[in-house]
C-alpha cells in the first residue's frame, strides 16, 4: 500500500466517528426541540453536514485509491448513513489499514510475494 492509499483510508477514519456522533447528536436535538424549547438544529445540522461532505469526499478518495469493489464501497457509504454506522465503518477501516501495513512489510522483507 503506497503513502497516499494509507492516507486516505487514514482520513476517511478520522472523519467516520466524529461524523456518527455528530449524526446522534442531530438526533436528540430533533427531539428536543419536539418536546422542549431548546433548539440546537440548526448548528448541529450545519456542524453533521459538514462531517457528512467531508465523509463522502474522503470515501470517494479512498475507494478511487484503494480500488474497493462496488460491494464494499456501497457498505462503505450505507454506514455514513445510518446513526451509529460511522463507529463500525471506523473499525473495519482500522482492520484494514492494519491489514494493509502487515501486508506491506512482509512484501517489503519478501516473506510473501504479495
Amino acid at each position: 500500500m503506497d503513502i497516499k492509499t494509507a492516507s486516505a483510508l487514514r482520513r476517511l477514519r478520522l472523519v467516520s466517528a466524529p461524523e456518527a456522533v455528530s449524526f446522534l447528536l442531530l438526533l436528540v436535538c430533533s427531539v428536543l426541540k419536539r418536546t422542549t424549547e431548546f433548539n440546537a438544529v440548526p448548528a448541529m445540522g450545519a456542524i453533521h453536514g459538514i462531517l457528512f461532505i467531508l465523509y463522502v469526499l474522503f470515501w470517494a478518495d479512498a475507494w478511487n485509491r484503494t480500488k474497493w469493489s462496488l460491494r464494499t464501497a456501497a457498505l462503505y457509504f450505507v454506514l455514513s448513513v445510518l446513526p451509529t454506522g460511522g463507529f463500525f465503518a471506523e473499525r473495519m477501516l482500522k482492520r484494514e489499514a492494519e491489514s494493509a501495513v502487515i501486508a506491506s512489510r512482509a512484501r517489503k522483507e519478501g516473506v510473501v510475494n504479495a
